[in-house]
């Protein structure tokens, strides 16, 4: 799967991970359990959590996730994903857990920089590029919002295993 160097996260599904040859799996609170996602896929493959709280961060982290989606950190029509979360509950999250935090809801090129200086690794977009007359300028303005911060860093956590 990685002819052009990527990752792929296949959404939900371990089974089908697993089938098709994918790197991992991202979950929801209401999917497979981790500890049965790792027993599909082993250990060599990535397994993601959506978290919405400090206690769902924390217990991603103990049960071995390998990096956690947080959010929505701000309002979002692209779907309901429950009470927005904000910036100081991001840097709350980011003090209680040492995995990559991936940070989703709401994200645009006026708000990534500040997520990133919270302590995201990165940002998942769907909104900010889709809804864009030019989604490939869209994808430039967000990496040179985050990049600077990026690499400021004295280290990047990674989810590559």
């Amino acid at each position: 799967m990685k002819r052009g160097g990527g990752i792929i996260i296949l959404n939900d599904h371990a089974d089908i991970a697993c089938a098709v040859g994918a790197d991992g799996v991202h979950l929801g609170q209401d999917d497979l359990p981790l500890q049965d996602a790792r027993r599909v896929l082993g250990p060599d493959r990535i397994i993601g959590i959506s978290t919405h709280s400090r206690s769902q961060a924390e217990a991603a982290e103990a049960g071995g996730a390998d990096y956690i989606g947080f959010g929505p950190l701000f309002p979002t029509r692209t779907k309901d994903a429950g009470p927005v979360q904000g910036i100081e509950r991001l840097r709350d999250i980011r003090r209680a857990v040492s995995l990559p935090i991936i940070a989703i809801g709401g994200i645009s090129s006026v708000t990534a920089k500040d997520v990133i200086e919270a302590g995201a690794e990165s940002v998942a977009v769907i909104s900010a590029v889709l809804s864009a007359p030019d989604p490939k300028a869209a994808i430039g303005v967000l990496q040179d919002s985050i990049l600077p911060v990026l690499g400021t860093r004295s280290h990047q956590r990674g989810i590559r295993k």
